[in-house]
């Protein structure tokens, strides 16, 4: 996880992580907050790397480097993910998979605002248009890697860096499925603009989806 000013969820976040692999799992967090953030993942048995605030890319791909495990989950911070199929997940991953991608999408994600709800579709549009392969939520938050995944690839983007972890692998032949999620209402305040990130991340599909395409 990359967290910023989470201290509303992130103890249950960490707890849901622990129960759920019966504290098996090595949970990082990167970090860059002003408020109990830290203190409070480290509490409940996180390990913290601190950074200067430097956006969501550069915080997860500062995470997702970090374990020495042969696969690594991210989810965000905020609660609004079901720790619960993490289970699923691996399953996948054990089956075959190379990267299990949460399709918040599916369920029809009410718990999200409506605004974002069709960025989001529009962004999973565009990037099965340039694709040339259907995905249905690609910047979804909550994702299984095999960590040679991780490692095999040069990630690039900041805001839009959770639609270039699909676009990348996917477009490289890697076995990519999707497995619908439950998507509840955050704890605490977002801290991405709607609109500039919308914009963003946008870009960001178009311009990796490009270089893929042509690499």
């Amino acid at each position: 996880m990359g967290t910023y000013n989470e201290e509303a969820a992130i103890e249950k976040v960490v707890s849901d992580i622990n129960e759920i692999t019966d504290g098996k799992a090595e949970v990082v967090c990167v970090d860059g907050s002003s408020d109990r953030t830290p203190e409070i993942a480290r509490e409940h048995g996180a390990r913290v790397i601190e950074q200067e605030p430097q956006g969501y890319g550069v915080a997860v791909s500062a995470a997702i480097s970090a374990p020495d495990r042969p696969v690594v989950v991210t989810t965000d911070c905020d609660d609004t993910y079901p720790m619960e199929q993490l289970p699923e997940f691996l399953e996948e991953i054990n089956n075959g998979a190379d990267v299990v991608s949460g399709d918040r999408l599916y369920h029809g994600a009410a718990a999200m605002p409506g605004f974002n709800r069709f960025g989001n579709q529009a962004f999973a549009a565009i990037a099965s248009v340039l694709m040339g392969t259907r995905v249905h939520d690609t910047t979804t938050g909550m994702r299984a890697y095999r960590k040679e995944v991780i490692e095999s690839i040069e990630w690039t983007e900041n805001t839009g860096l959770s639609a270039e972890l699909l676009i990348r692998p996917l477009m490289r032949g890697y076995e990519i499925r999707e497995e619908p999620i439950a998507y509840r209402e955050r704890a605490g305040e977002t801290k991405l603009d709607p609109i500039q990130g919308g914009a963003a991340i946008a870009k960001s599909i178009v311009k990796v989806c490009l270089e893929e395409r042509f690499r």
